[in-house]
């Protein structure tokens, strides 16, 4: 009975130390372990009530021990390496975790050292070293600095926004800041041959993905530029990288590789019109007077302003693919006809020949028996009013009443309709002036 009662209260370890000792001692332990299992034993009219006992394991290693505080952050605000590969967490609206180390000084600001607040100390072995020259440097108290605390706060609000570029007039693309529209200058120079007199402008700039086996979603920066020297030397070209300096540099060197000759008319607009297509984009392209401007595409009017084409009407049709219509265009321009055809202005009756190579006319010819659309002009919005309606209704007696009076007044001298030689007192009260003009001419 004894040993059963030990081995419920004692633990494992300790059963054979608690068996030597009772071996040894069982006179003077027997009476007080009898006293005991008594106390235990509960009677038969009486619950036995146990308590739960809670086991907590203790670690004195810690998972913020092992990692650096950088690390800690990007598991915190990143995705899983499942996630990465399924393209997840790269949206533009994901907040990042703020530096908060940037603008920090070791021993400068507020901190508590063994339950006292220490305020901007000389730390010597810590934030300045132990011996200087031959003096051995002692820890001192900086004078405080008010402002800390709110350049502190400055340089942190600064991390989340994002501010926008600010640039002159003269530098900005077609909206604002942004990269397309915007010069980067001439292409780098190939062995001995520099690129003087050429300028480079950026005519898509977009991210492009795709989904690769290992490496998930595979992020690059795809360009389009058009190169020039305003003086029909011109060449457009595509590039892409991983990084957007890299994208812009492959995409204007490429441009500077691919140079085409744009022949012009007078050195300011094209030869004739014309007509281009490329996949779904159809462009109409009209030759224009010197003066007239480029009223065109904004990536049409940046391709005509490398080139050197100054007077320009051209209508996209169509799908309005960036890439497309400039391939569109520049195809437009390399099969120009510039000896000086002809353009039929009067023709015989006759069938309509509808194959453009047996065409008489040579605009239709060019124009690859196309014909642009053009949308009718709505009228004005007021002429659906009531009000309008009653104007029109009141004048409709006296309308070009005055516009009638002035062409009898050309042509015959004075007002008069195809009844008044018969009846002649008919005619209406003309006015004193013209009146005593039409006497005196009778009278001579």
């Amino acid at each position: 009975m004894m040993s059963s009662m030990l081995k419920r209260l004692l633990s494992p370890k300790s059963i054979n130390i608690a068996q030597s000792v009772v071996s040894i001692k069982r006179p003077d332990i027997l009476p007080d372990c009898t006293r005991c299992y008594r106390s235990l034993i509960a009677p038969q009219t009486r619950v036995v009530q146990f308590q739960s006992v809670c086991i907590q394991q203790v670690r004195h290693e810690s998972f913020f021990k092992k990692h650096t505080a950088e690390h800690i952050w990007k598991s915190v605000t990143s995705v899983s390496n499942a996630g990465k590969k399924r393209g997840r967490g790269k949206g533009a609206g994901k907040k990042r975790a703020k530096n908060l180390n940037r603008g920090q000084v070791i021993g400068v600001g507020k901190y508590l050292l063994l339950f006292i607040c220490v305020d901007n100390m000389i730390w010597p072995g810590l934030n300045a070293p132990i011996i200087k020259g031959r003096d051995l440097i002692k820890r001192t108290k900086l004078p405080p600095d008010p402002e800390r605390q709110a350049r502190l706060v400055k340089l942190r609000d600064a991390m989340g926004s994002f501010k926008m570029l600010r640039l002159s007039p003269t530098e900005r693309g077609w909206s604002g800041s942004k990269m397309p529209g915007r010069s980067i200058g001439p292409p780098d120079p190939i062995n001995e041959y520099n690129f003087d007199g050429f300028d480079t402008k950026v005519l898509e700039f977009k991210t492009v993905f795709c989904m690769k086996a290992n490496a998930g979603r595979y992020r690059r920066i795809s360009v389009v530029t058009v190169t020039g020297n305003k003086n029909g030397l011109a060449g457009f070209a595509l590039g892409k990288a991983a990084d957007s300096r890299a994208a812009l540099r492959r995409a204007k060197n490429r441009a500077g590789q691919k140079l085409m000759y744009i022949e012009r008319y007078n050195n300011h607009t094209v030869y004739h019109d014309f007509f281009t297509q490329f996949c779904n984009t159809r462009i109409f392209v009209e030759k224009r007077p010197e003066g007239h401007g480029l009223i065109c595409h904004r990536a049409i009017k940046t391709i005509c302003e490398i080139i050197g084409i100054k007077d320009l009407y051209a209508k996209v049709e169509g799908s309005t693919n960036l890439q497309n219509v400039v391939k569109a265009f520049f195809l437009g321009l390399l099969k120009q006809e510039n000896d000086y055809l002809p353009v039929i202005v009067a023709s015989p009756k006759g069938p309509v020949k509808t194959d453009p190579k047996e065409a008489p006319d040579f605009l239709q010819y060019v124009m690859d028996n196309k014909v642009m659309l053009r949308k009718k002009k709505s009228l004005p919005f007021y002429t659906k009013k009531t009000h309008w309606y009653i104007k029109e209704k009141k004048i409709e007696i006296v309308r070009n009443m005055d516009k009638a009076k002035y062409n009898l007044l050309a042509e015959y001298g004075e007002i008069r309709s195809f009844l008044t030689d018969k009846y002649p007192e008919c005619r209406p009260v003309q006015k004193r002036s013209f009146a005593k003009q039409i006497d005196e001419d009778e009278n001579q």
